[in-house]
């Protein structure tokens, strides 16, 4: 039997049509018949064949890693009365060992055997994926599916928000890709007293005033520097400079953004003297942010609405590419 998959084939620019074997379930795995998925800005580094890349992706690969589906199946290792085949769910795409110090302390979503889905092994562009059935989440009835897919970027942002402390801050964010976007209504959610946000796509600066934001610059428009906060989201060297010079003395920079390369940084004057407190974010904790983003998505659908710029039947998928490469679409969905 074989089924649609969108696979980074060979190293180089694009990515492919490719019908392929249905993957085998290992112990303690289940199986999902895709219905949507998320394509994240990881996808376009696969896709786009840049640096990052080139160092980590080992092709063939199925690209993918956000997803809603239906569970079919479930090996028989598994307690099938903790899960019910035909719901949905959504999954967390980071496979951890579970036995080291940083997985048996909370922390596993830095384990250093971390294996990602649409990265490190077959993803979600397909017509069924498997994972880990501890992995599963259950998706809430009221919902959408278009919703559920896009868990893994939410919670992205969630755990972002979540680091420190925002009730009551002054934050700003560099960068208003998705997750930047994500997280100007997750701060507002939060209590921020204000949220500004800096970004040089004029398209996304207008989203993030929609979002909530109450101020949306380009960066070199910004003047004050007392922030309490920055959630740098951009991973642009000129934006981290920035953002440490526009906090206050003792204040918290949070970092999710990935930058290209080594960036050079004034870590004397600018963090060491100021006692600024630089925190460093990767994916979602295991399982508190799903819950938080759960929470979150009942309670603010339509700010998850305006996040979905568009959605593709998944044979469609160069278009979604060619938009997201022209900066000119926000977060896409594609639907199997």
């Amino acid at each position: 039997m074989v089924m649609f998959t969108i696979q980074k084939q060979k190293p180089g620019k694009g990515l492919a049509a490719v019908d392929a074997p249905k993957p085998s379930l290992p112990v303690g795995w289940a199986r999902l018949k895709v219905t949507h998925a998320g394509v994240c800005g990881t996808d376009l580094h696969i896709y786009k064949w840049d640096a990052w890349a080139e160092g980590r992706i080992k092709p063939p690969l199925v690209a993918g890693h956000e997803f809603v589906g239906e569970l079919i199946e479930l090996h028989p290792s598994v307690d099938a009365s903790r899960y019910k085949l035909g719901a949905r769910y959504s999954a967390e795409c980071h496979t951890t060992c579970g036995v080291c110090v940083p997985c048996r302390t909370g922390n596993a979503h830095v384990c250093a055997e971390t294996k990602i889905l649409g990265v490190d092994i077959n993803g979600a562009f397909a017509e069924e994926v498997v994972v880990p059935a501890t992995n599963l989440w259950p998706i809430p009835a009221e919902i959408p599916s278009a919703h559920a897919a896009i868990f893994d970027p939410l919670g992205n942002a969630m755990h972002t928000c979540m680091t420190v402390s925002l009730s009551g801050k002054k934050v700003l964010i560099t960068g208003a890709g998705p997750i930047g976007l994500m997280c100007v209504a997750m701060a507002k959610s939060l209590g921020a007293v204000s949220v500004t946000v800096t970004e040089v796509n004029p398209g996304r600066l207008a989203k993030a005033v929609e979002m909530g934001a109450d101020f949306a610059l380009q960066p070199q428009d910004l003047k004050v520097k007392d922030f309490d906060v920055v959630l740098e989201l951009s991973g642009h060297p000129a934006a981290l400079r920035q953002g440490l010079e526009v906090l206050k003395p003792t204040g918290d920079m949070v970092l999710l953004g990935i930058p290209a390369g080594e960036v050079a940084l004034p870590l004397a004057e600018q963090v060491i003297f100021k006692g600024l407190k630089l925190h460093g974010v990767v994916g979602r904790r295991m399982y508190d942010t799903w819950y938080q983003v759960e929470n979150f998505v009942r309670q603010n659908p339509q700010a998850v609405n305006k996040i979905i710029s568009h959605t593709f039947p998944a044979a469609q998928f160069q278009q979604a590419f060619d938009l997201l490469e022209a900066g000119n679409a926000n977060k896409i969905v594609l639907e199997f």
